[in-house]
């Protein structure tokens, strides 16, 4: 009988702790919310120039003051693919992928931290919501 409820601790052990593990590895990233998280962000790095009247948004068309015009792009197109990150231009000029000319933020301003850049990922991948 002693075997018999030790092997029953320990299956039930290994049952409990497979199902933990389990629930850790498919954790989903917390929702980014465009009003709490990115819009900050923007505002933070990018609003300077890229707003009406502003240099940025003179050279490109860009301007991020809000969701929709955010979201409407350059005079090129749009800047972000919703639900794909790795498409999505700003991505790239955020992260220092494009041609340094036009990474941003440009002119020795302060570059989003790995955080910014992995919420801004992260948002995008999720939809890019106006939430």
């Amino acid at each position: 009988m002693k075997h018999f409820l030790s092997g029953i601790f320990i299956t039930t052990t290994m049952v409990f702790t497979a199902m933990v593990l389990n629930a850790c590895s498919d954790s989903k990233p917390p929702q980014i919310s465009f009003s709490g998280n990115i819009h900050p962000i923007l505002n933070k790095h990018c609003m300077e120039c890229h707003q009406s009247g502003g240099p940025g948004f003179e050279a490109s068309g860009l301007n991020m003051q809000s969701y929709d015009t955010l979201m409407k792009g350059t005079k090129f197109g749009p800047v972000i693919k919703p639900g794909d990150a790795i498409s999505s231009t700003l991505v790239r000029l955020i992260k220092g992928k494009a041609d340094p000319s036009i990474n941003m933020p440009h002119g020795g301003r302060q570059p989003l931290s790995e955080v910014e850049i992995q919420q801004v990922e992260t948002w995008i991948n999720q939809g890019a919501k106006n939430n």
